[in-house]
């Protein structure tokens, strides 16, 4: 009975370890992404930086350009760095709260493997 109750507290920890895990890994992807396109701001920003203001400046849009003042385009590629900077703070946030989650859930599965060898014995062998 106590063998059975273990078996599915494991299988519990285990769907918890994977759900936990996939969660981390969009959480670092997004931050991965979000540091790209903050990059490419500042990028983008330093070079609109150097022209002068009578220059002509362009805005992609797919594939047509439209002809858009230096101060506009400076503000928007400000606004992406601001925006992808607050974006990478949170997700920073969701990132170490998804690791702690992460240690509690090995903590458990480390106590309940130490109350229970049979059941370590048995992942062991289903594992090989």
């Amino acid at each position: 009975m106590a063998d059975e109750a273990n078996r599915s507290a494991f299988l519990e920890i285990q769907g918890r370890m994977i759900e936990t895990t996939g969660k981390l890994k969009q959480v670092q992807n997004q931050v991965r992404n979000k540091e790209a396109e903050k990059k490419r701001a500042y990028l983008t920003l330093e070079e609109l930086k150097q022209l002068s203001d009578d220059t002509n400046t362009y805005k992609s849009i797919g594939r047509t350009f439209i002809l858009e003042p230096k101060s506009a385009l400076m503000e928007e590629q400000e606004q992406k760095l601001t925006d992808s900077e607050a974006a990478i703070s949170t997700l920073l946030t969701s990132k170490e709260y998804l690791e702690k989650q992460m240690a509690e859930i090995e903590n458990n599965l480390r106590e309940l493997l130490q109350q229970d060898p049979s059941l370590a014995r048995q992942i062991m062998a289903m594992s090989v």
